[in-house]
């Protein structure tokens, strides 16, 4: 009976060491998985908070190394839905993107207003003298039209402004564009830089079109040699820009002498139309927007090659400042200035025609 007793307690304590042994290894088998988890979720969110956290230049890809003086702030490798979303965050980029995009939407707006004008712009108070002082008794239907509708009858064409404004549009979309991507991957980093240039030259060339066809407008032979020169002359700039090397750091000083010659060029037919039509005020006020915006842009491009402020004090001007956005600022009253100098053009044609210049 003892025996039976003392083999039932001996496998009853057996039971218990294995219960208890198949409890540790369960709590130890909970523990490494618990362990694996909360290290794998660590890791990723260390890989998460790295890939959308800002850098210092130190850490960047070379092909995001632009300015050596910008130390902090920078985006680097992020996702495309985090590099968007990126546009209503503090870095770097934030205003280079912002002084565009801000352009860019004055301007659509400026093509709308401009495009909902009246076909002719002549002036509104000699229409009204004329009418008072007319004849009613004894009016005609042609004379009533001719009364309405001042020479010329027919406007004259419009499309070279909007040529103009669809380039200042085009350059300063596509470089916010690519000032909000350029942190995503090399490969898009790449095809937005040639975006950004072509959207330069573009707007160059573009700028040449008011002036040129409106001043030159009774002379279609002079008209389309400086038109087909300058647009030759901006196809060659593109071409040049799309070489590997001209988007590479050291080619900086490069693209901004490209760009300002490309602009500079247009003092010739500025002068020529001086020549031709000195004494009309308007050829003279034209003349001295076009200067102002030259001024604008060739400031900016020296701003752009030199890298100051930020090249003074390194570090100071990461955020807000430094050269790119002023180079931007200046861009845009540069197109502001050319956008009023076009609508005195079209102002001085409407009314005079081919008789005035």
């Amino acid at each position: 009976m003892d025996q039976v007793e003392s083999r039932s307690n001996l496998r009853e304590r057996r039971s218990n060491v294995d219960s208890t042994e198949t409890e540790e290894e369960s709590g130890v088998l909970k523990g490494l998985i618990s362990d694996t988890i909360s290290s794998k979720a660590e890791r990723l969110g260390q890989e998460v908070k790295k890939g959308y956290e800002l850098v210092k230049f130190q850490a960047l890809p070379e092909h995001l190394r632009d300015n050596e003086f910008i130390y902090k702030h920078y985006r680097a490798n992020w996702p495309l839905r985090e590099a968007l979303g990126s546009i209503f965050s503090i870095h770097n980029e934030t205003l280079n993107i912002w002084t565009h995009l801000l352009g860019f939407f004055l301007f659509m707006g400026l093509t709308i207003y401009t495009a909902m004008k009246m076909p002719s712009v002549g002036e509104i108070p000699g229409m009204m003298q004329r009418m008072s002082s007319f004849q009613w008794n004894s009016v005609t239907s042609d004379e009533l039209t001719n009364l309405v509708a001042p020479e010329p009858q027919k406007p004259i064409s419009r499309w070279p402004f909007f040529v103009f404004l669809s380039g200042a549009m085009f350059c300063l979309l596509s470089s916010s564009i690519c000032h909000l991507l350029l942190c995503h991957s090399q490969r898009v980093a790449n095809l937005l830089l040639k975006l950004d240039y072509i959207g330069i030259a573009y707007l160059i060339a573009a700028s040449f079109y008011p002036p040129v066809y409106y001043t030159f407008m009774c002379n279609p032979t002079l008209r389309n040699t400086y038109l087909i020169g300058i647009t030759c002359l901006g196809l060659l700039t593109v071409a040049v820009s799309l070489l590997p090397m001209f988007q590479t750091h050291q080619f900086r000083p490069f693209r901004a002498i490209l760009f300002a010659s490309m602009g500079i060029s247009g003092i010739v037919p500025c002068i020529h139309k001086l020549l031709l039509h000195w004494g009309e005020p308007a050829a003279q006020t034209t003349f001295y927007l076009e200067l102002t915006m030259g001024g604008l842009y060739g400031l900016g491009a020296v701003i752009y090659a030199t890298r100051v402020p930020e090249r003074w004090k390194p570090g100071h001007f990461d955020i807000a400042g430094h050269s790119h956005q002023l180079f931007h600022i200046l861009v845009v009253a540069g197109a502001l200035t050319h956008y009023r100098a076009g609508l005195l053009y079209l102002k001085w044609r409407d009314a005079q025609g081919c008789e005035g210049m």
